[in-house]
């Protein structure tokens, strides 16, 4: 099991460095500039030791021999002491140095990361395109969400800040103990032999924390599921007073998440309290260790100024060590969380699909289905729609007739051993995904509609945009007069999700952008329900009338369906009627029942008037 997660831990670090392509330039630049920025930042202690050592005092200078030509050349010691500037003024280029190659690093790793996420970002918004409805309906919106906002900042920061630091903190302490041990090894020895317990301390804590950052992580994704849900379901919050209700919600998970991150904070607050103590102690050790060398001979006053400078910057490497382990440790459990999404199966094209003629008849045979575990939703289909004609499915609600067409659009994959459906005698799952929704217009009873301008929304997915077309459209919705009424007309935008107009309107201009599209194959799954009696005959009537091809009519409302060719009427998944308004009618069943409990006339199918 360790081994396997050990893999995975690989694998999607690799799909990770995948995504640096295009961007290695400027991480190289980073890593170099950092480099050398330690460096220069090194010398400067050097140049105080030679300033107290050789140039205060008389010691012999340690320089490569250019160096002390070039010395020679000026005066020797006595100028350096006459010009104490000179000195000063390399403590100060090897500053200016170190903060040229600081910015070129932070320039460097800036651009790298920032083409490193807009890939990811656009991987991840182009994967979920291509996943099946299948893991949309099983997974939170607002989750999705916070893993391809909140975790991508995750990432983000730890590029940015903690991998420029890690390799700071790997190269600063090779350079520190190199230098020191360099200078003297009974003080180096005692700097390394704090090493192992920051380290070991370190690693116990990434393991504690580890854990603790994903369930916080989930949380946060189940606050933003909870905000998003309320957000977009404003209008059923307020219609029935539930704001208390959603607050408190709210609050409970907040509160949970708030003493998660509580926790958290006194977890790090005791890693850093005991992480200053062990570094103070290491200075302290130093300092005291040094003055005794000091005083025995073995160092001098520039050594040991250099020696407790190399020291100070030795301690935070080390002491950073844990907050880079900490900032992996929440990057890790980010990366699993997006790479969770990205391994998600997509949907799959059929090799070779086809992409035949959509004018044929449509034909469900033997077609059974069910959703994961749960019982059958639909049992021994067998149906047939003649092309061109208009076929209603009548039923109780979930007596399957919505994943009828879901399975025909395949939003939901026909296992092989659940029968078969055929549009001009081709199986779906043979056909084109994109033909094939290219072809299917549906149009659901809660219809989504973006935020835009009607015209906009109405042309969406339409080869063209004119007005004039848009507004044929719309006549033939009976939504074209309703929209004139509005102070900018077709121009008028539409809130998010078509807040700002009533159901019937919503759901009327929803069919007008499908009709718009022009499919051979329209379905209308109980999308009429929001208008009234009057509207929905002169909608039925205009499609009639205007529009071509095979027509099928999911409803409650027996007006919707009375029209059509032919009427399946659904119970718990079966076909238990099929016929003609009339032939239907005239059987004792529930489309008589339907009918009677609407109040329908049984001599004339017209709706009795009281």
């Amino acid at each position: 099991m360790k081994n396997a997660s050990n893999s995975a831990g690989k694998s999607r670090a690799a799909r990770l460095w995948g995504f640096t392509r295009g961007s290695r330039g400027f991480f190289l630049l980073a890593f170099l500039s950092v480099i050398f920025a330690v460096i220069t930042n090194y010398l400067t202690p050097q140049v105080i030791r030679i300033t107290v050592d050789s140039v205060l005092d008389d010691k012999p200078f340690s320089l490569p021999g250019v160096l002390l030509s070039w010395i020679e050349s000026m005066g020797g010691r006595e100028a350096l002491r006459q010009n104490l500037l000179i000195c000063a003024g390399f403590a100060l280029l090897f500053s200016l140095l170190s903060g040229l190659f600081n910015f070129l690093s932070r320039m460097g790793i800036a651009k790298g990361c920032e083409g490193v996420l807009m890939r990811l970002r656009d991987r991840l918004f182009g994967h979920i395109q291509k996943l099946p409805y299948q893991w949309h309906s099983s997974h939170q919106t607002g989750d999705t969400i916070q893993r391809c906002t909140s975790d991508v900042d995750v990432v983000r920061n730890f590029l940015i800040d903690q991998l420029l630091e890690m390799v700071r903190t790997v190269f600063l302490i090779i350079t520190s103990l190199t230098i020191m041990f360099s200078m003297n090894v009974p003080l180096s020895l005692i700097a390394l032999g704090f090493m192992p317990v920051v380290i070991l301390y370190s690693a116990l804590f990434f393991n504690k924390i580890g854990h603790r950052f994903q369930e916080a992580d989930e949380t946060e994704g189940e606050l933003t599921a909870i905000a998003q849900e309320n957000f977009t379901g404003v209008r059923v919050v307020r219609a029935f007073g539930r704001e208390r209700f959603e607050i408190d919600r709210f609050e409970n998970k907040n509160n949970q998440f708030t003493n998660m991150w509580v926790r958290l904070g006194r977890i790090m607050g005791l890693y850093w309290g005991i992480g200053d103590f062990f570094s103070c102690l290491q200075v302290m050790v130093i300092v005291v260790a040094g003055c005794f060398q000091a005083a025995a001979g073995n160092l001098t006053d520039g050594e040991f100024l250099a020696f407790v400078s190399y020291n100070a910057m030795l301690v935070w490497p080390i002491r950073n060590f844990g907050r880079i382990l900490s900032e992996l440790s929440k990057t890790r459990i980010s990366v699993g969380r997006l790479m969770e999404i990205l391994e998600a199966e997509p949907e799959k094209e059929t090799p070779n699909a086809q992409t035949p003629p959509m004018d044929g008849d449509i034909v469900f045979h033997d077609v059974s289905f069910r959703y994961n575990e749960t019982k059958e939703v639909l049992q021994d289909i067998n149906i047939t729609i003649p092309a061109g004609s208009t076929f209603g499915i009548l039923g109780s609600t979930g007596s399957g007739k919505s994943t009828l067409m879901y399975l025909l659009d395949r939003l939901y994959e026909l296992p092989p051993e659940n029968g078969s459906i055929t549009i001009g005698g081709v199986d779906v799952r043979d056909i084109s995904l994109d033909w094939l929704r290219g072809h299917i217009g549906i149009v659901l009873q809660e219809p989504f509609l973006f935020s835009k301008t009607i015209r906009e929304t109405i042309s969406d997915g339409a080869a063209t945009r004119d007005l004039e077309a848009v507004r044929h459209s719309a006549r033939l919705a009976a939504i074209d007069d309703t929209i004139l009424t509005f102070a900018e007309g077709y121009d008028t935008m539409i809130g998010e999700r078509g807040v700002t107009i009533s159901g019937g309107q919503k759901q009327r201009v929803a069919i007008a952008r499908m009709l718009m599209q022009d499919t051979p194959i329209k379905i209308f799954d109980d999308s009429l329900s929001a208008v009234d009696m009057e509207t929905d005959a002169k909608i039925r009537e205009s499609i009639n009338r205007h529009v071509h091809g095979t027509t099928i009519l999911i409803a409650h409302r027996i007006t919707t369906l009375m029209n059509a060719d032919c009427i399946a009427v659904m119970d718990k998944g079966r076909i238990v009627q099929m016929g003609t308004h009339d032939q239907l009618l005239a059987q004792d069943g529930i489309y008589r029942r339907i009918c009677e409990a609407q109040g329908m006339n049984e001599g004339t199918g017209k709706e009795v008037v009281s």
